[in-house]
């Protein structure tokens, strides 16, 4: 076994490697860009290496900086992770080169697998099933117009260099086959810097399944079962399970046996996986194989008790596979959904800022969480804004099934976007609980996965109102501590009156609606009313873990609510609600027409200003473009007002937080 590995990446990935090196007692050197010095997988390894600036294509992705870095630190291999140079040719070389281990496939097998149009020539040779289609080197236009009219329609237009759903076109007729082609060549090469495509006949309804491969260098390979990825947004996964629903015992091992024959058709060493593409019959046909560990390998892990980051180290220092085909077995059933920052509401937009609040479900054997951040570290706008891997497993589907929808409840994030409500939507839809599953899943259930948004329930307000006032009081009799007189009735925050009741009104905002919380202080404890209704009688407490119960008329329930600056954020069993606090506070001395900035909300470049400096504009008027994560970002006027002029110019790159504009609001 190795002494000392480098992990040439970051994020869960890096961590999730850390892990199981530290229990085999293989030290760890991270490599980081300037981003992400204070990261979490740079806080676990007991070494760390600067790389370069924060794009990847300058730290991440630069060949020389890692082969330096494992040589200045002395790591015997390099694990790559997944993404970046995980599948990189030139890298596998490089490392051999460099006499380091590279722990993944030979740098052949990277290659013969690179190109979709050539693994797929390979697996027919093999023979692996394979979608009726076109794989050639041919690109002429008319040509291909030609064998796409041969497969018959609808077919599916591929960049043959791509993945990730990228540059992807479905075509469902030959008179719109020339236009789909010109945008799949432009995407292609825009994303991979190579415009061949390939044509596969479009499979309706079709499930994503996909078998985990390993072998060693003994000889020996063998599949440990595999996983359904049918359920994907952009084409790209979010919910995968393991076993896969309906699968039986017959496909499982023809299956298993085509991924096997794929691997040893390219000399294959380490662990991969060999994805497949099913029709609602059963039959199955090869669609790709990807030479590195999965994101969604945890849930292989849970269903055999199996480390595969284990198995991938012992195959990479020569050890042959720790167990043979017949040795390994399924024993029940687990899901892994991804959890992003990102706004299933606005096109799934990822979502940048630092986490307020991370409150992770807590692990067990049903629950394991693969995270690569932490409470008050940032997603930045330079990587995958992956916040984490939520992994449940129980003995059955339905119960893994709940296990899920109990630690999504669970979940709290605060500071960014995420997906966890839409998620939490998706486990509970009749389609996923039923296993009616294939690709277009969301697409076809948009109306329960995207309900309309719901008004704030009356807890919520209570809630929101409660923790205002017990950071209140434990404002005060801190302060209280700290003075001279303790005693001091000006330290306290019980509302008492001589000879009245104390009433107090709090108003949060919720969208544009504003909710009036009227409180009165009574000799029966504190009884709240919102916008105006019945009144009833709430009573606030903190439990052991610090959350907040509330009593309201006597019934009790626990409630969680985080503050980021104005905003409360109040989870409760149904989900989170957002509510604004306005503070009547707010603003004294300030006066009218008050000048502000305004902050980008990530770092990015000015690529057009929209009004002219000086001029008068109105509420929601779009005043800049700024570009960030590869997308337009429009900054528009919170209010009426002018325009005093702009802070940077077009072109210019600003950082996160930088004011853009100097702006004054219109008096009242």
């Amino acid at each position: 076994m190795f002494g000392k590995i480098l992990i040439a990446n970051r994020g869960e990935i890096a961590c999730r490697v850390i892990r199981t090196a530290r229990r085999l007692g293989v030290r760890t050197v991270a490599v980081f860009s300037a981003a992400d010095a204070q990261a979490r997988h740079v806080r676990l390894a007991d070494e760390g290496v600067a790389i370069g600036p924060p794009p990847a294509r300058e730290s991440y992705l630069v060949i020389r900086r890692i082969i330096d870095a494992a040589k200045a630190t002395g790591a015997q291999a390099i694990h790559p992770g997944y993404g970046f140079l995980s599948e990189n040719e030139e890298f596998a070389t490089a490392c051999a080169t460099a006499g380091i281990v590279f722990i993944g496939p030979p740098a052949a097998a990277i290659r013969a697998m690179g190109s979709k149009s050539a693994a797929k020539a390979l697996m027919e040779r093999a023979p692996v099933p394979l979608v009726p289609g076109y794989h050639g080197s041919e690109q002429d236009e008319v040509f291909l117009q030609k064998e796409a009219d041969r497969i018959g329609y609808p077919v599916l237009l591929k960049p043959s260099a791509g993945g990730g759903g990228k540059g992807m076109r479905i075509v469902g007729a030959s008179t719109d086959f020339a236009s789909a082609l010109a945008s799949c060549k432009r995407e292609a090469l825009s994303s991979f810097g190579d415009d061949r495509v390939l044509i596969e006949k479009y499979i309706t309804r079709p499930r994503h399944i996909e078998i985990q491969v390993f072998a060693d260098t003994h000889g020996n390979c063998v599949h440990l079962f595999e996983r359904d990825c049918s359920v994907q947004r952009r084409h790209q996964k979010v919910l995968e399970e393991a076993p896969a629903p309906g699968m039986t015992v017959e496909r499982r091992h023809e299956m298993g046996a085509a991924a096997v024959a794929a691997a040893r058709a390219v000399g294959y060493v380490g662990a991969g996986t060999v994805e497949f593409i099913a029709e609602p019959s059963g039959r199955f046909y090869f669609m790709e194989m990807n030479t590195r560990l999965q994101v969604e390998h945890p849930v292989t892990e849970m269903i055999t008790g199996q480390d595969l980051v284990e198995w991938q180290f012992r195959v990479a220092a020569g050890e042959p596979l720790p167990l043979a085909q017949e040795r390994l077995a399924i024993h029940g059933h687990a899901l892994e959904a991804r959890i992003y920052a990102e706004d299933p509401g606005r096109g799934f937009l990822p979502s940048t800022g630092r986490l307020v609040h991370l409150s992770p479900p807590p692990e067990s054997a049903h629950v394991r969480v693969d995270s690569g951040v932490e409470e008050g570290d940032a997603i930045t706008p330079w990587y995958d804004p992956m916040i984490a891997k939520l992994i449940v497993w129980d003995e059955t589907r339905p119960r893994a099934l709940a296990r899920m929808r109990e630690a999504l409840a669970a979940y709290r994030i605060v500071g960014v976007a995420s997906n966890v409500e839409f998620l939490g939507r998706l486990v509970a839809s009749l389609a996923f609980a039923t296993a009616d599953l294939d690709t277009g899943l969301i697409e076809r259930e948009q109306a329960s996965l995207f309900p309309p948004a719901r008004g704030v329930p009356a807890i919520a307000l209570y809630a929101a109102a409660a923790a205002i006032l017990d950071g209140e009081a434990a404002t005060a009799a801190r302060k209280g501590a700290e003075g001279h007189d303790r005693w001091s009735p000006w330290s306290a925050a019980d509302a008492f009156r001589l000879n009245a009741i104390a009433q107090r009104r709090l108003v949060f905002r919720d969208g544009e609606t504003e909710h009036p919380v009227t409180i009165d202080y009574a000799d029966a404890g504190t009884r709240m009313s919102v916008d105006g209704g019945a009144t009833v009688t709430v009573e606030a407490m903190r439990d052991a873990s610090g959350a907040l119960a509330l009593a309201i008329d006597g019934i009790r329930q626990s409630v969680r609510v985080v503050a980021q600056d104005e905003r409360r954020h109040v989870f409760l069993a149904d989900g989170v609600h957002v509510l604004t606090y306005v503070d009547p506070l707010a603003g004294i001395g300030e006066g009218h027409g008050v000048e502000g900035g305004f902050a980008a909300p990530m770092p990015g470049k000015v690529i057009a200003w929209l009004a002219e400096p000086g001029s008068d504009v109105v509420k929601g008027a779009p005043l800049l473009i700024l570009e960030a994560m590869k997308m337009e970002h429009t900054i528009t006027a919170p209010a009426a007002g002018r325009l005093v002029g702009y802070r940077f110019g077009v072109g210019e790159q600003v950082s996160e937080g930088a004011e853009l504009v100097e702006f004054t609001v219109a008096k009242a």
